[in-house]
């Protein structure tokens, strides 16, 4: 049997970890200066969690592994978690919820089955959640917080889509449906299928326009938002106090200078969101994304909670990246000839540089000396030429100190 990966899985060669690890610690730094604590969660979770929260509809269960945990003689279904803020949720509700609020992140491995295998059913998100941010002040900071990682990953072009969930669920109930027709209606949109939206006619002329200047909304300020108010004076509550959250939130990124693109339709998949949703794109590829959702935590059964948050795409993050990163040992030393005193000589020099806080490789396979900044050649106890690979400049020298003093300590 030939040896290969289950489909859909992924290898991480040396060349992708030195990626990951950057955007990991370019990640990891933002958050811990806008406060956020580093949490973990289990690669296993109850499946009840996303199907009590809508996140698995009927027809989404065969898109995730799920199997029996068994306990004795009964068991419960369990999934590898195909999502990232759900878990970060349960261990809120577990753990955390005696505090009136937490900032918190995460970097994980989801889980979604495609039938082909030629998608990948691993992947990678960098994450943060806002839990207790009632404000929308928050919704502001998550997604500023997104936008700073990006930029200091050196990204260049990102555009940020804003929509909002809530918005959309309250023009649904504008259109007076049956609870059949709205669940349909629903449904469509969480596919991406807006254009089902766009064909509903109702017997009010302002309902109608309302719904098509909504759907056609593209605008770069939240002036945009304010000039649709004017279609909304038979509008419900509910719907008027949508709009001028999403009116609040884009006025205060215009004020923060933060560029951004209002598309209603730039959404779909939004079950648990309740308010402001976004996207993050470079060029055509999503790279990441988040928003509101302030009644997941509730259908969890934990306390009633208001919370937000944000994914990145590590994977997709991974392939854009444009900076170079290189892996390459910064030192490499090497024996001219592999008696036991240069090779003790080279082991004991070796290790005082690592000791002195640079990256060492020893030079027993032959490696090729242009892969590496510095290069060290042992002859004996006392006989060493240091080579500069940038400088392609090299100097005989005695001692570590000496070594030091060059290539800096």
């Amino acid at each position: 049997m030939e040896n290969q990966k289950c489909k859909g899985m992924q290898d991480l060669l040396p060349e992708d970890m030195l990626r990951f690890r950057h955007i990991q610690s370019v990640f990891r730094n933002c958050c811990l200066k806008w406060g956020y604590k580093e949490v973990r969660t289990p690669t296993i979770e109850y499946l009840h969690l996303f199907t009590a929260t809508g996140t698995l509809t009927p027809s989404k269960l065969r898109t995730v592994y799920s199997f029996l945990d068994w306990d004795g003689w009964s068991g419960e279904r369990v999934v590898l978690k195909p999502d990232g803020t759900i878990p970060v949720a349960r261990l809120y509700i577990d753990n955390l919820s005696e505090h009136e609020s937490a900032r918190l992140f995460y970097v994980t491995n989801i889980f979604a089955f495609e039938e082909t295998g030629k998608k990948k059913r691993e992947r990678w998100q960098f994450g943060a959640e806002f839990l207790g941010a009632s404000k929308f002040a928050a919704d502001a900071e998550i997604i500023l917080l997104a936008q700073d990682v990006l930029h200091k990953l050196g990204l260049k072009n990102v555009e940020l889509r804003l929509s909002h969930a809530g918005l959309v669920k309250a023009l649904i109930k504008e259109l007076k449906l049956s609870s059949l027709e709205e669940a349909k209606l629903a449904n469509c949109i969480l596919d991406g299928n807006w254009q089902a939206l766009a064909e509903v006619k109702t017997n009010s002329l302002e309902l109608n326009s309302l719904l098509a200047n909504i759907l056609d909304l593209k605008g770069k300020s939240g002036n945009f938002l304010q000039n649709i108010k004017a279609l909304t004076q038979q509008a419900s509550p509910k719907f008027k106090s949508a709009l001028d959250n999403f009116t609040n939130i884009a006025m205060l990124l215009d004020s923060l200078d933060c560029n951004y693109q209002i598309d209603v339709r730039a959404i779909s998949g939004f079950e648990y969101y309740t308010g402001i949703c976004f996207q993050l794109l470079c060029g055509e590829e999503k790279i990441g994304g988040g928003g509101r959702y302030d009644a997941l935590i509730p259908l969890m059964g934990g306390k009633n909670t208001p919370a937000c948050g944000f994914a990145l795409y590590a994977d997709a993050i991974m392939e854009l990246l444009l900076m170079e990163i290189r892996g390459e040992s910064e030192i490499l030393v090497k024996g001219e000839k592999l008696t036991t005193e240069v090779v003790t000589t080279c082991f004991t020099l070796a290790q005082s540089l690592r000791e002195a806080g640079h990256i060492v490789e020893l030079g027993l396979n032959g490696q090729e000396e242009q892969n590496y900044h510095w290069v060290i050649s042992v002859s004996g106890k006392k006989l060493l030429v240091l080579k500069d690979g940038k400088q392609h400049q090299e100097r005989k020298v005695t001692s570590l100190a000496e070594i030091l003093s060059i290539i800096g300590d």
